[in-house]
């Protein structure tokens, strides 16, 4: 598996134990660790709008209609890699693995436009790089005690008796076990007590296309003596989020590499704010990405050997959104 040590672990660890604020951002593979004391993000052109802690000012731009034009790759391209997933999967190598895509985009706004516009839990802006504005909690730590909300499985919410569709679709509800599973287990490592406090809650996604349904959980434990105060050794224990990858993680990492015919780079990453005390992270998912002048826009679904290819195409096209309404 990747765990290669980088340095900035062991800096997120002293900075933790000092009681400093910091702000970090890792990538997908675990190869890019970015931490900044908070004087440091503007220097670096990082805007960052969590619910506890933001770095802007307020935003004068005009409000716009957004005109967001997708091109999707074709069902055959996707199809490709769908079936090393399902090919995996019936072979026994994975039982859930989360596989993306990465589309071309045309919107009227700029990527700093895209941030200060869009509504959700955690957004960041990095450079004319990229933004995301993610709704997923990764992991929380409140006096030593850590949480995390695994968000798997969406529907339509205009569908009819929706909410009870997504919580008894047997791929859904598969999906969400496995990463409810998943997730105790990844928290166990760094915590002790670990239990499912809330299974199933469902949450509602507004987006400019069409309200989703999503279907959460809630994971908790306290901290193993050795991890109080160590953000960078809890993180480095965690990653890559299970929630993004699936399971088991290490042959997962694998399939994924042989299915995706992109890189993720942060897509799909962390990032989190300590605010001394405390610690406030999430999945960096809904992510648009600028390369040589042109918009890409990242997304993608959990698989498993029950998932259907329509079904999957359609999830993948559905999360290419903006949430500015």
């Amino acid at each position: 598996m990747l765990k290669s040590h980088h340095p900035n672990f062991d800096k997120m660890d002293e900075l933790s134990e000092q009681k400093v604020p910091f702000f970090f951002m890792v990538d997908f593979l675990v190869e890019n660790v970015l931490v900044f004391v908070e004087s440091e993000l503007k220097e670096n052109s990082i805007l960052v709008d969590f619910q506890n802690f933001r770095n802007i000012n307020l935003y004068e731009g005009e409000k716009k209609d957004i005109h967001l034009k997708s091109f999707p790759e074709s069902k055959q391209e996707y199809r490709k890699g769908f079936d090393i997933v399902q090919g995996n999967l019936k072979l026994g190598n994975s039982y859930l693995t989360n596989y993306t895509c990465k589309t071309e985009i045309e919107i009227n706004l700029s990527l700093e436009e895209i941030f200060h516009l869009s509504k959700a839990k955690y957004k960041v802006l990095h450079k004319d790089e990229f933004v995301f504005f993610s709704p997923e909690t990764f992991i929380e730590v409140i006096d030593n005690e850590i949480f995390t909300h695994p968000m798997k499985g969406t529907i339509d919410a205009a569908k009819e008796n929706a909410i009870e569709v997504l919580k008894n679709d047997i791929k859904e509800k598969a999906e969400h076990y496995t990463v409810v599973d998943l997730l105790r287990n990844d928290l166990s490592m760094v915590a002790d007590e670990v239990k499912v406090n809330e299974f199933q809650r469902i949450d509602f996604l507004k987006t400019n296309k069409k309200n989703l349904y999503a279907m959460s959980s809630e994971i908790s434990g306290k901290l193993k003596p050795e991890f109080q105060n160590k953000i960078g050794s809890v993180m480095k224990s965690l990653l890559p989020a299970g929630s993004i990858l699936g399971a088991p993680k290490p042959k997962t990492l694998e399939i994924i590499q042989e299915a995706e015919n992109h890189d993720r780079g942060f897509y799909t990453g962390v990032c989190g704010w300590f605010d001394g005390k405390n610690l406030d992270s999430c999945v960096m998912i809904r992510f648009i990405e600028k390369e040589s002048g042109k918009l890409y826009f990242k997304s993608g679904g959990g698989i498993t050997h029950l998932s259907n290819f329509a079904d999957e195409y359609q999830e993948m096209k559905n999360k290419i959104y903006v949430p500015i309404h």
